[in-house]
């Protein structure tokens, strides 16, 4: 979706849908050099079901004929209906359950996004095992196939914006159970990689952004509400979900043994109050701000992604735009908050 391409609103769920899985022609490319069936682990999240259906777009654009099962325990009732209507098999499943995942289809690609993060406080022991003990599960399901699987920005240490944001090769320095075990599921991930010959690749995302959710969904929401914003993790990168989506499909090209490892994130270092007095205006609302920035912030530097993918399509400005349009029109949201502003961990 070039800009010219870019719609100046976007009209509603329906639109934005198509919108968020339309594909690109690289995507389209992978898609038709890729051999065989793919299975989605963990589609019935934010991201889940608008990847799925890149999926579907870019194989049937490139000519090639493949199955696609969406897999998830579906809280929302309504979604595999939604997913049947675009030619994604659904299949309820239980993760963690070995029985239920060894009836699971044979498929030589695998894109893994189930994880726990909200709530993971408090729920530590669960949240290690959705991190840690079921990417194993899956890797020894799955041994042969290809995988690209979800990792997060958040295995990084908080850095400060005059460095341009972590890069791959950096040490990691995760603060808190949850960042802890998504370390630990890149390395359950390398292991059994490495000792099977299992190639993966790992998906670093710092914060994907669509109308219903994302750090800009955040801020608006608290203008709109004259709710004060906590301007300590005073800076953050934003990438349209559909461009995150197209970049982690094509992924595939590049997985290998030991796992190829890829930061996905926008192009810019984004302050938290500039963004709000943008969004502010946009809105015809006055942000309200607490406290000061700190000297460091979560932040990922993915020039490497657009060395091989190139930048991504939609602007954070566009995505501003969009966003304010969206809500002062009403439009829906997922009611599921970042809550980027924390710095010790605790999801």
């Amino acid at each position: 979706m070039t800009a010219l391409e870019q719609p100046s609103s976007i009209a509603d769920v329906e639109q934005l849908e198509e919108l968020l899985s339309r594909p690109t022609q690289g995507v389209i490319d992978t898609m038709a050099r890729l051999d065989g069936d793919i299975v989605v682990l963990g589609v019935g999240g934010k991201i889940g079901p608008s990847l799925a259906r890149m999926a579907r777009r870019a194989s049937d654009q490139g000519g090639k004929q493949r199955r696609i099962f969406g897999v998830a325990r579906f809280t929302n009732p309504q979604l595999p209906q939604w997913l049947a209507a675009h030619g994604i098999e659904p299949i309820r499943c239980d993760l963690l359950d070995p029985a239920q995942l060894a009836a699971l289809p044979d498929a030589p690609n695998v894109l893994y996004l189930a994880a726990m993060k909200f709530g993971s406080t408090g729920q530590e022991a669960l949240t290690w095992a959705m991190n840690c003990y079921l990417p194993g599960m899956v890797c020894q399901r799955y041994p042969g196939s290809r995988i690209v699987a979800y990792s997060t920005g958040n295995v990084y240490p908080l850095m400060p914006p005059s460095s341009g944001g972590s890069v791959e090769n950096d040490p990691p320095g995760p603060i808190g159970d949850y960042a802890m075990s998504c370390l630990g599921r890149e390395r359950i991930f390398s292991y059994f990689s490495q000792r099977n010959g299992t190639p993966v690749a790992l998906v670093r995302l710092n914060y994907a952004h669509e109308m219903r959710y994302g750090i800009m969904v955040d801020l608006a929401q608290k203008i709109l509400a004259g709710q004060p914003i906590d301007l300590a993790m005073g800076y953050f990168n934003a990438i349209w979900q559909g461009d995150s989506n197209a970049m982690t499909l094509r992924c595939f090209d590049h997985v290998a043994s030991p796992p190829f490892v890829i930061n996905v994130a926008g192009p810019q270092i984004l302050s938290v109050r500039r963004v709000a007095e943008e969004l502010g205006r946009l809105l015809g609302a006055t942000p309200l701000f607490r406290g000061s920035e700190a000297a460091d912030a979560l932040l990922s530097n993915a020039q490497r992604a657009y060395e091989l993918f190139g930048r991504p399509e939609v602007s954070e400005e566009k995505l501003m735009s969009w966003i304010a349009d969206w809500l002062l029109r009403d439009g829906p949201t997922l009611g599921k908050p970042t809550h980027f502003e924390t710095r010790d961990g605790k999801f």
